[in-house]
């Protein structure tokens, strides 16, 4: 296939616990990957080097998604070496508790700066390209079913993710029929003992399916919403029933 015809996804995050499998994921799948770190240079060339055994063309850049001058300079980077954008994975994201009445204006800006101002100008920068191309495009945001919840711990992280799944519904209705613009948000998927507090069977306890998520059950909805032709605005909770409780 030459490289033109071959399928090209960027995502940013590409070195967080689901953006770095997902990157491996898709290069498994056929894609040519395009990926932003922030902080982490060592684990992003890991990363790198791992998808390249996949699709040697693959590049990386560095990117604080919170500055929307680093976005427009990712994507200038990104349209300097492909010609083509077929998937649009916004996946950066911080998540760290901030608790009720004590929140403070730096982290404010440092979970809803990179969570949503972030996402929206990633998505625009891509929905510029993606809107000229001759073929249906894809945009997948990455929220959370926090959405859905009401954690007083986390209230910036949670309002949010629920402003993206706003913005996805937006972008499918003012980009459609071009691209398909949907959300996945993910449950409890992997362990990080940074929030996660007690064995994973105590955790698994509160999710019908009685185990935590693993990337692979996210990579199967990420593979739905690229296969699918007639899916837009929705967003897909992969979740294990946990929102059943």
């Amino acid at each position: 296939m030459a490289a033109s015809e071959k399928k090209v996804c960027f995502i940013t995050g590409g070195t967080g616990r689901l953006g770095s499998e997902i990157a491996i994921s898709l290069a498994r799948k056929g894609y040519s990957i395009f990926f932003t770190y922030n902080m982490s240079q060592g684990k992003a060339e890991n990363v790198l080097d791992t998808v390249r055994t996949f699709a040697p063309e693959s590049a990386m850049v560095q990117c604080n998604v919170s500055k929307v001058a680093n976005i427009e300079e990712a994507f200038r980077t990104f349209t300097g070496q492909f010609k083509r954008l077929d998937l649009l994975i916004p996946s950066a994201s911080n998540f760290y508790s901030a608790t009720l009445p004590d929140i403070t204006e730096s982290e404010w800006e440092s979970l809803v700066d990179t969570n949503l101002k972030g996402t929206f100008f990633t998505m625009q920068a891509g929905a510029r390209i993606m809107r000229n191309q001759p073929f249906v495009s894809r945009i997948i945001t990455m929220t959370d079913i926090s959405a859905d919840l009401v954690w007083q711990g986390f209230a910036p992280y949670t309002a949010s993710k629920t402003a993206v799944q706003h913005l996805t519904k937006v972008f499918a209705k003012a980009f459609a029929p071009d691209i398909l613009v949907n959300s996945i948000a993910p449950g409890t998927v992997t362990i990080n003992p940074e929030w996660n507090n007690g064995p994973e069977d105590e955790l698994a306890k509160n999710i019908p399916l009685r185990r935590i998520g693993q990337p692979a059950d996210i990579m199967e909805a990420i593979l739905f919403l690229t296969a699918s032709n007639y899916v837009t605005g929705q967003v897909i909770n992969v979740e294990g029933g946990r929102l059943l409780n």
